[in-house]
This record gives C-alpha cells, sequence and structure tokens, in this order.
C-alpha cells in the first residue's frame, strides 16, 4: 500500500536542551518535504535558544544530559541563528501542509507550537493533520525508533538521535508500515489512527475535549470540568493560570475561552 497524499507531508525531528515543553528550547530541527508527486525536500537547522533573564536575551545552556543523548553543545550552536530569526521560514515551509513525526503528538509538536507561540510567529498548526509514526508501531510493534528501523528495514540506525539521521528514518519506517500493515494511506486516516480516542485543545495535553466538543481541565482540582464553567466562578483560576508555568500555547487557549466569554 503506497502513502495517498492530497498535499505535503512533512516528517520533522527535534533535538531540545530537555523535555519539558514549557522551558525548554529547540537545538536542532530537521524535516522532509514530501510533495504528492513523489518529489521531497530536506533542511536541518541548528538553532541556538536563548532566555531572557532580567529583560536580557541570552543563550540558553544545553544541559550535559542532554548533549549526551544528541551530541550537540553550546558551543556548536553559539553562532547558529535563533528560532525567533528563523520561525517565520519555517512555518513558511509547513504552509499547506500535513506533519509527521515519531512520538510527536506527544513530545515534538507540543514544544514545536510552544516555540512558535513564544516568538509570536503566526501559523496555526491545529489545523494541520498530524501522523504519528511512534504509534503505528507501538500498536504494531511496540519498541523504539532504532529497534523499529531494525525491524522494518532490516537497516542500522546509524548517529541516531541526531535530526537529520531521526527523520529520514521515520520517514523510511511509515514507508515500510504501509507495505506491511492494513492501516490507512490517507494522511487524514492515518493522523486519526495515531491520534488515540483522547482529542486535545492544546499540544501539552493540559485540556481536552467532551463528547459535546467543548474544552475540559485535563489536571488539577478542577479536572474533568469544562473550562468556561470554571471560569464564569472562579476568575482567579484564569489569573493563576495565566501568571503560572505552562505552556505559552496552553496559556493563549485559556485566554482564548476567557474572552470569549466576556464578549
Amino acid at each position: 500500500m503506497k502513502l495517498v497524499l492530497s498535499k505535503p507531508l512533512v516528517f520533522f525531528d527535534l533535538e531540545t536542551t530537555g523535555v519539558n515543553i514549557a522551558t525548554d528550547r529547540i537545538v536542532e530541527l530537521s524535516y522532509i518535504k514530501l510533495f504528492p508527486d513523489g518529489s521531497s525536500e530536506s533542511k536541518t537547522y541548528r538553532v541556538k535558544p536563548v532566555e531572557t533573564i532580567l529583560g536580557v536575551e541570552q543563550q540558553m545552556h544545553i544541559p550535559a544530559e542532554a548533549s549526551a543523548v544528541h551530541g550537540i553543545y553550546d558551543e556548536d550552536v553559539a553562532s547558529c541563528p535563533t528560532f525567533k530569526q528563523i520561525g517565520a521560514e519555517i512555518a513558511k515551509t509547513l504552509e499547506g501542509c500535513d506533519l509527521a513525526g515519531y512520538n510527536s503528538n506527544h513530545f515534538d509538536l507540543p514544544l514545536l507550537a510552544e516555540e512558535f507561540a513564544r516568538t509570536d510567529v503566526n501559523i496555526d498548526l491545529k489545523r494541520m493533520q498530524m501522523v504519528d509514526v511512534f504509534t503505528i508501531f507501538t500498536k504494531n510493534e511496540p519498541r523504539n525508533l532504532t529497534a523499529a528501523y531494525k525491524f522494518y528495514c532490516g537497516k542500522d540506525l546509524d548517529n541516531a538521535h541526531s535530526a537529520n539521521a531521526d527523520t529520514q528514518a521515520t520517514f523510511e519506517v511509515l514507508m515500510a508500515q504501509l507495505e506491511r500493515y492494513d492501516i490507512p494511506s490517507t494522511v487524514g486516516e492515518l493522523a486519526e489512527y495515531t491520534a488515540g480516542s483522547q482529542k486535545f485543545a492544546d499540544f501539552a495535553g493540559r485540556i481536552v475535549y467532551d463528547n459535546e466538543g467543548i474544552e475540559c481541565f485535563n489536571f488539577g482540582k478542577y479536572k474533568g470540568l469544562r473550562v468556561a464553567d470554571v471560569f464564569r466562578r472562579d476568575t482567579g483560576y484564569y489569573g493563576w493560570l495565566t501568571s503560572g508555568d505552562f505552556p505559552e500555547y496552553t496559556k493563549r487557549v485559556f485566554t482564548r475561552i476567557f474572552l470569549d466569554l466576556r464578549k
């Protein structure tokens, strides 16, 4: 079975300073853009992670444990552009596309959305279909990407945990999965297949939709309750959320719901 595309599909992978969606940053981004006619293009960005301390923007240190995984150190990205400098270019690449990644629904996509939100790049990732190759893998052959590459493609994954190698492997694994399994071949159906039963209003999984498509809290003392209902009776909770250590994209969803109540 072949992959059926109605629009370009962008396979992407991130290497980061850590695994905290709200506070960590991208240090490498790689993508392969597959077009409906079978042609493709690819690119890898090294990114200098920055943070603002006392109003001053400075390079963020890449922790040793993160560098041990992906092999990228502070000096490797010191002269690279920041995400703010390349965000618009990346958004243009993604415009009109669907997305695919490996465990991307739970990490890469939320963190990418956070970087876009933090730098005020105008892109709505929620309008895109998202295929998570990891979910297909775990539903059929629960293992990691290195094992998936060996199992499906019969090759060893050299240079694992570099964005370029992982992106290429993810692309090849999906192509092999389509040949092996009786799974959907369109991006929309694959996105539905890999999304799971729970639908999220944000990328970090803090806000979920109920059976009527209404946003509900997925954490804390109001878990399971509709966000709008909570804001009506506890306006202080909205203030606590927007000043707390939550991902910026999640805060924007809260703000949209809060402002809709005041129209």
